[in-house]
């Protein structure tokens, strides 16, 4: 059995932030699950339907692995990524680094992990490995997947092999922290303004604050949109509350990266967006709710009142975003 030492294992709620948190700690830096999320500017929004789905799909952070590069971009972390069609060559992409002492973040579809209780393809999906033997692979995954996680090998081969929305070839990646990184205080700012720009100014309608606004003009029709609203409607809200968003599609964990900021950095410019995003927070949770009680029970008037907090969503969500794009470094 080949693993690296002194592996702080803590899962926490997001797949890559849990990731990004395993390799940092080995780094020597050791940063709240929140302020990743934010040094990452890893909010957005996208509202997603289309002829070949089976249903729409709300997302509330940035692509898969965005984050990743966001994040090494601004603390000057070293980041190298290895991809290849060659399931061979990507093995030894992983062990060279574990057997040199480094753990490896993957991307991978988590629908073939053996611990996986869901099994929905998602190509997105992130883990670190920090260890193997002659049958298992060791990773480290979210709380709800149970942390410090084991699965056959033959399993993750087939996961990182995948193919379909969201994967990529083989991805693994390690990251290295430079010995002076940038104050927390000096990568804030443009971690926020980016997220703030990239939100307020989708290329489409389906992005940010307007996708929260389509959104609430097409949730209104959501039991039409299915044969089986009983399943389809709790399963989008239960995708916003527990699947690894940290609740309430991300804003909870954006929320808590505001509040930890203002500790940083003294700006009623954050104090104004972290009052708001804490408001988007209950709103979500509650949206999520309504959507759920539409799908159990056929209540049309839920997903009406679930469309009108959406379009108050996407008001509160511009104008804290507004605030965040002032701040100056």
């Amino acid at each position: 059995m080949t693993t690296v030492r002194d592996i702080d294992a803590r899962g926490t709620q997001h797949c890559e932030t849990t990731a990004l948190g395993v390799l940092l700690r080995h780094q020597g830096l050791d940063l709240s699950e929140p302020m990743l999320f934010g040094l990452g500017s890893g909010l957005s929004f996208i509202y997603w339907d289309s002829k070949n789905m089976d249903f729409p799909f709300l997302g509330g952070r940035v692509k898969p692995f965005d984050l990743t590069r966001n994040l090494a971009a601004g603390l000057g972390l070293e980041l190298l990524v290895q991809e290849t069609v060659s399931p061979r060559r990507a093995w030894e992409n992983v062990a060279a680094p574990i057997d040199a002492g480094h753990p490896v973040g993957l991307q991978l579809d988590s629908y073939y992990l053996d611990y996986f209780g869901s099994k929905v393809h998602f190509g997105g999906h992130v883990v670190a490995m920090y260890g193997y033997d002659d049958h298992d692979a060791y990773l480290v995954d979210t709380d709800q997947q149970g942390g410090a996680v084991s699965t056959s090998l033959t399993s993750l081969a087939q996961a990182r092999a995948a193919r379909g929305p969201m994967t990529a070839r083989h991805r693994s990646f390690t990251l290295v922290a430079p010995r002076n990184l940038p104050s927390l205080q000096a990568r804030i700012v443009p971690a926020i303004t980016a997220c703030a720009g990239a939100f307020l100014d989708p290329p489409i309608a389906n992005l940010g604050h307007r996708g929260i606004e389509k959104a609430g003009a097409r949730v209104r029709a959501w039991l039409e949109r299915t044969d089986n609203p009983q399943q389809d409607l709790p399963q989008a809200a239960l995708l916003m509350e527990k699947a690894g968003t940290g609740g309430a599609l991300f804003r909870n964990l954006y929320r808590d990266f505001l509040a930890e900021c203002i500790h940083l950095l003294d700006s009623s410019h954050l104090r104004t967006g972290h009052a708001l995003y804490t408001e988007a927070a209950t709103l979500w949770t509650e949206v999520a709710a309504l959507i759920t009680k539409a799908g159990e029970s056929g209540a049309a008037q839920c997903l009406t009142q679930a469309g009108t907090i959406l379009r108050e969503l996407s008001r509160i969500e511009r104008e804290a975003m507004q605030a965040l794009s002032c701040l100056k470094e």
